[in-house]
């Protein structure tokens, strides 16, 4: 009886700890699998999210699409009218086409912002970025700015073309380019300068080709023994022989100064601007010329010491 009631007691024992052992083991299984139904039922319901989002702003977008492209077309077709008009007026090519592209560049940025404002983009933001991107690149391209500004004050203001012949901050040259950032002079001597635009704004500039003419401004000195009519008579011979010295304004010789040594006199004649320089030193050297000729003296500086006993 005893080892009935034994043997009983041990296979209940048994099936106790071969049932617990089994669901010991089945546990974490069981777990896993839980685990795995949560992260996919969360994955459903983000997507499903998404879904019907996405599902919502579908007309939205296409709408957006629809604004950006029809507004890329019409900013096309303003920046295309805008060069035809600006070619019919007196701007620079270089101020020209800057100007067509900054049109161009200014309706496509407003085109991109009307495209996110359909999207319900905060516009705030927006606004707020590209200030802060203005402002910093405001602050990095200062002097850039500054002869662009200066270039269009140039190229509109026109107080000097190109092939004009021009004097600035002691440069004298012709004028070969105007870009929005620099002016290129050529000096008479074969020297290439490029000026910043930004400079050129608040510089003193001399034209010398804005007038068809322009004056010649000479002296020549005679001693006080010379004979001045004599030696005015034959300077205003000279000028008369002059081809390309002008009738119109009228040629002045005049007495200017006395001098410690010498009497200067005045010549000024008119010559078309294309003359000057060659006009200017035929006067010079027929002058000296015909002094010689005429025994005319020409004097130069002397010191004369007086020794005292």
């Amino acid at each position: 009886m005893e080892e009935t009631v034994t043997s009983v007691i041990s296979e209940t024992v048994t099936s106790a700890v071969s049932e617990t052992a089994t669901a010991t083991a089945t546990e974490p299984v069981v777990n896993a699998v839980e685990t795995i139904q949560e992260q996919v039922s969360k994955a459903s319901s983000v997507f499903s999210g998404m879904a019907q989002y996405f599902a919502g702003l579908l007309p939205s977008l296409i709408t957006a699409v629809i604004v950006l492209i029809l507004g890329v077309v019409v900013a096309r077709i303003i920046a295309r009218l805008t060069a035809k008009a600006m070619k019919k007026s007196n701007i620079n090519v270089v101020a020209r086409n800057f100007l067509v592209s900054l049109v161009r560049i200014l309706l496509y940025v407003v085109v991109i912002i009307m495209s996110l404002s359909l999207l319900n983009v905060p516009m705030s933001s927006i606004i707020t970025i590209f200030g802060a991107a203005g402002l910093a690149v405001s602050l990095a391209l200062q002097n850039c700015l500054s002869n662009l500004c200066g270039g269009f004050i140039i190229l509109f203001s026109k107080p000097f073309t190109a092939g004009d012949t021009i004097e600035l901050d002691g440069t004298v040259g012709k004028v070969e380019t105007i870009s929005v950032l620099y002016t290129k002079i050529k000096t008479f001597d074969g020297k290439t300068v490029f000026i910043p635009n930004g400079k050129i704004s608040d510089a003193k500039i001399i034209n010398y080709t804005e007038s068809p003419t322009r004056r010649i401004d000479l002296a020549f000195d005679i001693s006080y023994s010379a004979d001045y009519e004599k030696a005015r008579l034959i300077i205003l011979n000279v000028l008369e022989n002059d081809p390309f010295v002008l009738d119109e304004p009228a040629p002045i010789v005049r007495m200017s100064m006395h001098k410690d040594s010498s009497v200067a006199v005045d010549t000024l004649v008119w010559v078309k601007n294309e003359d000057y320089n060659s006009v200017r030193y035929s006067i010079i050297e027929n002058v000296k010329s015909a002094f010689d000729r005429e025994g005319i003296e020409i004097p130069f500086s002397q010191l004369d010491v007086h020794i005292k006993n």
